[in-house]
């Protein structure tokens, strides 16, 4: 079997990486504390930084996954290192990404890491690379709404609350999505192993749509509720209420004149 000689800095953590972690470390502590006069802003900083650094893991977990089941570029193409610069289609993952939740609070999928499948054997293995992605944003979900779930959320400041809850929402949002079976999704890259070539052959010249195809249902008004319905039912049995998602993305879209919230109702 070749193997490619390992370098240390195909693994170090990218001085990229660390810094939008910092600004997410930074803009948390300002909505936590109130430091900034705009609330808003602080919200805006806190979670579009975590939602980067989200999209990062999620590429991440891709490429650690492909690495340990065969592929050993990896590496050497700098997905290890975090560094979102590093990616095949930085446009795909992180700024469209980003865009998509400024614009509409949609945590859309990204995914832009070339894996030299041919180098990986056994059909499990490829279906584990596909779903690492998405899993790393179900335990993001997890770990933000850790809070609610467990009812610790005594002495947290309304502000960061809110914040937690938006990002949840959007932690929740793409792992939804990504898992849906739908050709350039991971849903889809989860089960291709176990089709038929055949099947593969057809469904293949419709992967680059996939995405595209997906939030044009979305933009349907009923499809648009129902998927809506069910994102707050998945966040409601993580404790997380539909008030805490609403003033969070009410907080972070300041620009339409939303800079403070009321505080939370008692229940």
């Amino acid at each position: 079997m070749t193997t490619a000689p390992a370098r240390s800095s195909d693994r170090r953590i990218s001085p990229v990486f660390l810094g939008i972690a910092a600004v997410t470390a930074v803009s948390g502590w300002a909505a936590w504390t109130g430091f900034a006069d705009n609330a808003g802003l602080a919200v805006f900083l806190f979670v579009t930084a975590a939602w980067i650094v989200s999209l990062c893991l999620h590429e991440y977990a891709h490429a650690r996954t492909a690495l340990h089941s065969g592929d050993i570029s990896i590496g050497a193409k700098g997905y290890l290192t975090l560094d979102p610069l590093k990616y095949t289609h930085a446009l795909l993952s992180i700024v469209l990404p980003v865009l998509f939740v400024i614009m509409g609070g949609i945590g859309l999928p990204g995914g832009a890491v070339f894996i030299e499948r041919g180098r990986i054997r056994g059909r499990w293995r490829h279906s584990l690379i596909s779903a690492a992605g998405p899993l790393t944003n179900v335990a993001f979900a997890v770990v933000c709404t850790a809070p609610f779930w467990l009812d610790a959320l005594d002495g947290v400041p309304d502000a960061f609350r809110y914040a937690l809850a938006f990002l949840a929402l959007l932690q929740v949002t793409a792992a939804i999505l990504n898992f849906l079976p739908i050709p350039g999704l991971d849903g889809y890259g989860v089960i291709e192993p176990w089709l038929s070539r055949g099947i593969r052959r057809q469904v293949e010249p419709f992967a680059p749509f996939g995405l595209l195809a997906v939030f044009a249902v979305l933009w349907i008004p009923s499809v648009n509720a129902v998927f809506f319905d069910a994102i707050d039912a998945v966040l409601g049995a993580l404790g997380v209420e539909e008030w805490d998602t609403y003033w969070g993305r009410e907080l972070y879209q300041f620009w339409e004149g939303s800079q403070e919230a009321p505080p939370r109702p008692a229940s």
